[in-house]
Parts: C-alpha cells; structure tokens; sequence
C-alpha cells in the first residue's frame, strides 16, 4: 500500500489511510450558518463560512479511499442537564453569553433552541452534510474527548492520524487537537479547513498562534490542497506500480 506523503509544517508526514480519519469539528449551523448562535450573536462568521468548500473538498477526497469521516456536534440535552452544575464555568459562559437554550424560529422556519440537539441549530452545514457510515458525535465542551466516545471509536478502528478540520481554531478544535495529543493520536490540521473569528483583525490572530502551536508542539499543519496533491501522488504511484 502506497502511504499518503504530505506536504506539512514542521516537515512532510507519511501515512496510511487505513489507519487515518478526517475529523469534522462543530461546522454546525450555530456557527457557521446565517441565523444560527454566532451570527445573532453578531460574530463574524464569513471565515467560518470560507473554509466549508475546502474541508467538502477533503471529505470527498477522504470517502473515495474509505478513510472514515468523524463529525463532532457542539449540542446539549433540552433540559440542559449535561450544561455543567449552577456554578460550572461551561455553563456559566454558555448561558451568559450566548444564551444557549434559548427558543428561536431558525431559518427554515422550524422551531428551534440554540445549541440543543437535534434541533436545526446543531445540524451540520448543509455542504457538509454526513452520509451513511460517517461517525457523528455530540460532546458537551470544548474538546471531543470530554467525556465523549470519541476515543474508544477512534481506538476500535485503529485509527492513529488525524486529519482535523473544523471551527473554531482556537478553541474547539486546538482543545481538540491537545486532547489527542495527550492520547498519541497524530494531527494534522488543515489551515484552510479551520477558522477562528476571535482576535481575527489583530496583528497576530488567535487563529495564527493556535497554528503555531500545534505545528511546533501538537502535530503538523497543511492544506486541504497539500492533503489532496498527495492523494493523487498515490493514485499515481499506485498505476505505475501496476504498469
């Protein structure tokens, strides 16, 4: 089996698609979707917006070798029962903030609460939409493994690389991404395929440090067309090894 080589910061890393997964971190409608929880906010979501046509292109690619695709949904029981206790941090910042919970008529005209599950509001982004044999989660914080089946699905399909897309850099994905790591999963994070509105217009964006960090200490970076050129690299070593 020819590995997939990708271009990648700090140096190019090889792997095996039978042992990778593309990891889909909260690309749900309250935050990357007009009318959802970010946008009433009054949070810019256009970079939110600008990285689902990249990341659809890296799924595509990723169901055509059959390497398993795993959404991660951002999404609370109706009673707000796994929200955290009346004092928690989580659910303080949650309900303080952005009102989760909150009833509201979503854009389709359904009846809706922000943050609730099932509900339009934790549906993933149209573009993005799983299919049948995708891995779909809910979890309750910041990162996926937080008391989450995350890790025993990922272990049970021997997944050991992952190629992580999602919003927002800075918060759910990079405490996503230091999860893993602290369990040996290799990450790689797909710039172009992340996007993160805090601190967006500094001089130095919280999306730029969270970039640094996991290419100099949590994993590797990329691109979604670095990932792609080296599946077509392999396609191409594949049919000159059959020639």
């Amino acid at each position: 089996m020819h590995p997939l080589v990708i271009d990648a910061k700090p140096q190019p890393v090889s792997i095996d698609p039978a042992n990778a997964a593309i990891l889909v971190v909260d690309m749900q409608n309250d935050f990357g979707s007009k009318g959802g929880m970010f946008d009433r906010a009054g949070i810019d979501i256009s970079g939110i917006q600008r990285a689902i046509g990249p990341t659809a292109s890296v799924i595509a690619a990723a169901r055509d070798l059959r390497v398993p695709v795993v959404y991660l949904k951002m999404g609370y029981y109706s009673d707000l029962s796994d929200l955290g206790t009346s004092d928690a941090p989580n659910r303080i910042r949650h309900l303080q903030i952005f009102g989760v919970g909150e009833s509201m008529t979503a854009p389709d005209g359904s009846e809706s609460r922000i943050l609730i599950r099932d509900t339009w509001g934790t549906d993933i982004v149209n573009d993005l939409k799983p299919e049948a044999g995708d891995v779909v989660l809910y979890k309750t914080r910041f990162s996926g493994f937080y008391e989450t089946e995350l890790d025993s699905v990922l272990k049970t399909a021997g997944i050991k690389h992952l190629i992580v897309t999602g919003c927002t850099t800075s918060v759910c994905v990079e405490s996503t991404i230091r999860d893993a790591f602290f369990r040996d999963y290799h990450c790689i994070l797909l710039t172009d395929c992340t996007s993160e509105p805090i601190a967006w217009d500094a001089s130095r964006s919280n999306h730029d440090a969270s970039i640094t960090l996991v290419q100099i200490l949590f994993g590797w970076t990329s691109t979604s067309d670095h990932f792609l050129k080296a599946i077509e690299e392999r396609v191409q070593g594949r049919l000159e090894l059959a020639e």
